[in-house]
This record gives C-alpha cells, structure tokens and sequence, in this order.
C-alpha cells in the first residue's frame, strides 16, 4: 500500500484533502495484462476518495502512471460543487448483497 500512501501524501502537501483509503484486497483480474514488460494475472484493489485541484489529480495520475507497481488505476470525479460531494464518505464497502441479475 505504499503507492496509496504516496498519493495521499502527495495530495495532501498540494493542499488536498484525503477523506479515506478502502483496501479491497488482491483479486484476479478480469484477463491477464502487460505493465511495464511484466505479465500480471492479479492486482492489489485499493480505492482513495480525495478532494484536490485539478491540477493536483493531473499530478495524481502522472505519479500513478510511471509507477512500475501500478497496473492500472482511474480517477473519478463525484462531483463539481462542494453541495454534491459534501455527503460523500470516505470509505467504499464492497457491495457483496446484489447480484449481476439484480443489474439487467
């Protein structure tokens, strides 16, 4: 989890806010994929819910994309005005009771 620790760390002395780190654990990915001349099969899963700039995201992703330990990664924006994400939790509980069906 140091990769998450650097981003936070990385958020926070831009003047960002981290609200919380979810670590989902290591899971098989959907197919195998090729980073950085490596095949990998499983991933460690982590979500981090954070406040910054756009500028300070931009970095976000630059730092998680030239880390060899990154297989893949996004950045989700939840929101534009502080009334939309003001609710928002830190924490990202992995949703175990619905079912594909319950989807379609």
């Amino acid at each position: 989890m140091r990769i998450a620790r650097n981003a936070g760390i990385q958020v926070l002395r831009s003047g960002g806010v981290v609200r919380g780190y979810t670590n989902w654990g290591t899971f098989r990915l959907p197919k195998p994929t090729t980073k950085h001349q490596a095949r990998y099969t499983e991933g460690q899963h982590f979500i981090m819910r954070f406040d910054a700039s756009g500028a300070v995201q931009t970095a976000v992703r630059r730092t998680l994309g030239l880390d060899p330990r990154m297989i893949r990664f996004s950045v989700v924006k939840l929101g534009d005005k502080l009334e939309e994400i003001k609710d928002v939790d830190g924490k990202v509980e992995w949703n175990n009771s619905r079912s594909i069906s319950d989807s379609i």
